[in-house]
């Protein structure tokens, strides 16, 4: 071993805190399964929570924040996106009146403004959060309603996020005991329609792009998931393409139609991947309405191979995958962008480096394929990331996974997503 080899691999295990002498020897274990991403709580009176809030704000409380930072940041990750027909945008989360979580604090709306081009709600869109009594009850829509204020105001377009999310927390609590009636399949189908009809016919046209269905694949043997609403219909491919259907009878024309899920390149996703490529050619096959896969992209740093530096990762069959899923005529979407640095060491330049370097290395691969178009990153600021209060670190040390510091200053990430941006190619115009 030469000692070129010797430094090489001793800086790589400074990076990733994984110096162990069999490890460096060769002898790597198998890496873990990443965790999926976990489901938030639902709201609750005087607090706002959701996945990209560190854990619940109280209502009227705002984390301090320094000055404005737009005016030194650089140019517009949007800006870039655009001269690439392209689009870059963020999540929010919380509220504004009573100020709460992200869409709270003044300093993170100004990245907002400054950055991007597009926003999605975090949960305001999300039908447990709108109907989360009964059936019966009336829909909330203020936290929607002020998100879409706030874009129409600033003149950024929104995605919605979303109208069906088919995990077992995923809709209402109350739908787990809902008495379907003597037709169950006719009881299910007056709900998703009206749900449907009630949401998008509210928003219209701002609403250019809408998740209508969210997570619909178990991740560990890849097949869908049951439902109250697919139990009544009888069975889940009933249920989604009749929310795509509905969707596509009830948005304006031109509103793009996404599965999202969080399917990923990284190992442990293999029956996830196979999944949901079936479900999108079923759909296809059942001549089922649907423009784009929506890519969630909550990236985990969860394993290091220290004697390469390689982050786990299967790039060979991720390429396949997107391959036999742009074969179906489907756009990409990336809908959630973080990275969580479970396993790098805690020195924040180091880590900081490691994560824009797996995030260019991962935007490079997605930006080869001109059906990606858009990418939003599921939070700016670091202190407001939903993955701070999920799987804590082993050194409890706080995670990294976006664009900003707690201080609103910009990280290596956001230079790695505009450098992206910048090296790709331009995308063919959309139709006017």
């Amino acid at each position: 071993m030469t000692q070129k080899t010797i430094d090489r691999r001793t800086s790589l295990a400074m990076v990733f805190g994984l110096a162990a002498t069999a490890a460096l020897a060769g002898k790597v274990a198998k890496p873990p399964k990443p965790p999926k991403p976990p489901k938030p709580p639902k709201p609750s009176k005087g607090a706002i929570t959701s996945p990209g809030s560190a854990g619940t704000t109280p209502a009227g409380t705002v984390p301090a924040s320094p000055a404005t930072p737009a005016a030194t940041q650089p140019a517009s990750i949007d800006a870039i996106a655009q001269s690439r027909n392209m689009r870059f945008g963020s999540t929010v989360g919380g509220t504004r009146f009573p100020a709460a979580g992200s869409f709270g604090d003044a300093s993170y709306r100004a990245l907002l403004l400054q950055d991007c081009g597009s926003l999605v709600p975090e949960y305001a869109l999300k039908w447990p959060s709108m109907q989360y009594g009964s059936a019966r009850q009336g829909y909330d829509f203020s936290g929607a309603d002020d998100v879409m204020s706030f874009a129409r105001d600033n003149g950024k377009a929104v995605r919605g996020h979303t109208l069906l999310w088919l995990q077992h927390d995923g809709l209402p609590g109350w739908m787990s005991t809902y008495d379907f009636g003597s037709n169950p399949r006719a009881g299910a189908e007056r709900l998703i329609i009206d749900h449907i009809t009630r949401v998008v016919g509210r928003y219209g046209s701002q609403i250019r792009s809408w998740d209508v269905v969210n997570e619909a694949i178990d991740h560990n043997t890849g097949a869908l998931i049951q439902t109250p609403l697919s139990r009544a219909m009888g069975s889940p491919e009933a249920v989604i393409d009749l929310a795509f259907r509905v969707a596509r009878s009830v948005a304006p024309a031109g509103t793009q139609l996404v599965y999202n899920d969080f399917v990923s390149w990284e190992y442990g996703h293999t029956a996830h991947r196979s999944g949901a490529l079936a479900l999108l050619r079923g759909m296809r096959q059942r001549g089922v309405p649907i423009d784009a896969l929506g890519l969630q992209s909550h990236l985990g740093i969860y394993w290091v191979d220290p004697s390469t530096g390689v982050v786990s990762r299967e790039e060979g069959p991720w390429r396949a995958f997107l391959d036999s899923v742009a074969g179906l005529g489907l756009d990409f979407l990336i809908t959630e962008f973080d990275v969580n640095d479970q396993a790098l060491a805690a020195d924040i330049g180091l880590r900081d480096a490691a994560v824009a370097e797996y995030t260019r290395a991962y935007l490079d691969l997605m930006f080869s394929y001109r059906q990606t178009r858009e990418m939003l990153v599921w939070g700016m600021v670091d202190r407001y990331s939903w993955l701070q209060t999920y799987a804590p670190r082993p050194d409890k040390a706080a995670k990294r996974p976006n664009t900003h510091d707690d201080n609103y200053a910009s990280k290596p990430m956001r230079d790695a997503i505009a450098k992206a941006f910048a090296a790709t190619s331009i995308r063919a115009a959309r139709p006017a």
